[in-house]
């Protein structure tokens, strides 16, 4: 795909990306996508993929008290939970804010391990890298940021997301659709939206403006980003899903340049007639 190609202008001294179709074809890659890079807060996904896997095997439930008093596996996933971003401070009742909380997916973490006896790390690998084959991303430390992992690896997790084998599809379009619609809250690095629509794990793209995403990304495109310069899109509509990863840390110039870059991967999509 050409518009690949526009990772080679980013202001950044590595990147590498990859669009995979919804039927697991990738469309097209570029940069070193061996490469293993931080993912930052593209943990995040990943680490709710697990706990979702989970809640299928029947080891926990989505609606188990966790957290706060009052909040719940749903809450934490929905950064619903009242917690605060960085530490173990209750900032809101649950259910009533979108406080986006790295410390709700350490709750998490710490309740999935309690729940199977299973520390997180190892449930994650057992449950989703292992059956997907992502022998090079590893997790040490935080269910919320510390993943480190490859575009190659990350595009079997986008082709899950398509089309899932290891979670049931209704499963899946609940983590991928508006869960507690309405909430306000800080989309981190892009301000105030209201509403700031999320799944369980993902956000939801909707009506948001700014937005990381781009002008022709579907109302449905749903995924993550991170500060490390990483992000996850898949955007239903288009049939598709990218990854992109980089060595800078997010900041201006990807709220410039990622943008431009969806929307000219979404244009030649469509110019193949994908989907």
């Amino acid at each position: 795909m050409e518009s690949l190609a526009l990772i080679e202008q980013w202001p950044v001294p590595t990147a590498a990306a990859a669009v995979v179709l919804a039927d697991g074809t990738v469309a097209g890659s570029g940069g070193p996508t061996g490469r293993r890079f931080p993912l930052a807060s593209v943990t995040k996904p990943l680490a709710a993929y697990a706990v979702l896997i989970a809640v299928e095997e029947g080891a926990l439930e989505l609606d188990d008290p966790a957290g706060p008093d009052g909040s719940t596996v749903r809450h934490l996933l929905a950064h619903t939970s009242g917690l605060a971003f960085d530490e173990r401070r209750v900032m809101a009742s649950p259910g009533d804010r979108r406080l986006y909380s790295n410390t709700g997916f350490d709750e998490l973490g710490d309740h999935l391990a309690k729940a199977t006896g299973i520390p997180f790390t190892e449930y994650l690998r057992q449950g989703l890298l292992e059956p997907l084959g992502m022998s090079a991303t590893t997790l040490d430390g935080s269910p919320a940021r510390d993943a480190v992992s490859t575009v190659d690896d990350l595009v079997r997790f986008a082709a899950e997301l398509q089309s899932p084998r290891l979670l049931s599809p209704q499963t899946v379009a609940e983590a991928t659709s508006v869960r507690f619609p309405g909430l306000a809250g800080v989309l981190p690095g892009f301000g105030h939206q209201k509403p700031n629509d999320w799944g369980l794990g993902f956000e939801i793209r909707d009506g948001k403006s700014p937005h990381w995403t781009g002008e022709r990304s579907s109302p449905r495109t749903f995924g993550h980003f991170g500060q490390s310069g990483t992000f996850l899109w898949v955007d239903p509509d288009a049939g598709a899903a990218c990854v992109a990863l980089t060595d800078r840390a997010f900041g201006p110039w990807a709220g410039m340049m990622w943008p431009r870059f969806t929307d000219a991967v979404l244009a030649e999509l469509a110019g193949r007639g994908t989907p």
